[in-house]
């Protein structure tokens, strides 16, 4: 018994050790993404959101080893949310069907990272090459992760077709995506855009329906 609660409450300490790790973390990009927004991407340092975070500039190089990331900080959702929606769809859910739930749930969720962050947000890295590069890595990257999934579920003769799916899958959320920037930056109001992003997303899937819907590769892991 003793042992059972000298683990659980170590447990407990790690799980409060990891909640303030987040929370810094958070605190820090909020800091950084203000500075940014103010004085533009380019003009603000490293040092400089630290000490307007009030930590050490290592605890800031720590959390976020990319500069760029102090803005994306939600990049492995990003990357990560679509090729694990599918990956982890229920059996008879297609990869286009579970592709398109996932956009679906997200949108209703609210969910910023399918690039309605604001227009100040959205000037901000328009305004700068190096997050508008950032930000196309973070696009790429999802498709190569959405790839992998598809590539390892798929007979080694459907590869090619498996990276066609994923590329195609993943340039309707890319179009998507800056479809809401391009809403934000125009002023429409949230909830007009949430209805014309869930329009064009029907629109969009509906066009890779006939073609994707039956591809369903259950082989490997």
């Amino acid at each position: 018994m003793e042992t059972m609660k000298a683990a659980g409450g170590a447990g407990g300490t790690a799980g409060l050790r990891e909640r303030k790790k987040q929370q810094t973390r958070e605190e820090i990009s909020a800091v950084a993404t203000t500075l940014f927004t103010e004085r533009g991407f380019e003009q603000v340092t490293i040092a400089d959101v630290a000490a307007a975070a009030g930590v050490a500039k290592m605890t800031v190089t720590n959390h976020f080893p990319l500069k760029e990331d102090l803005v994306f900080d939600r990049a492995e959702h990003i990357i990560r949310g679509l090729p694990d929606a599918v990956a982890e769809r229920p059996r008879g859910e297609s990869v286009l069907a579970a592709a398109r739930r996932f956009h679906a749930e997200s949108l209703a969720a609210g969910d910023p990272t399918l690039g309605h962050l604001g227009v100040a947000f959205a000037r901000m890295v328009e305004a700068s090459p190096a997050l508008v590069a950032r930000e196309r890595q973070i696009q790429d990257a999802r498709e190569q992760a959405l790839a992998e999934v598809l590539v390892a579920r798929a007979r080694p003769e459907e590869e090619l077709t498996a990276r066609i799916v994923a590329a195609q899958i993943n340039g309707v959320y890319r179009v998507l995506y800056f479809t809401a920037r391009a809403l934000v930056l125009a002023g429409t109001a949230p909830k007009e855009s949430a209805a014309l992003l869930g329009q064009a997303a029907g629109e969009a899937f509906d066009l890779l329906a006939a073609d994707l819907s039956g591809f369903d590769p259950r082989r490997g892991p």
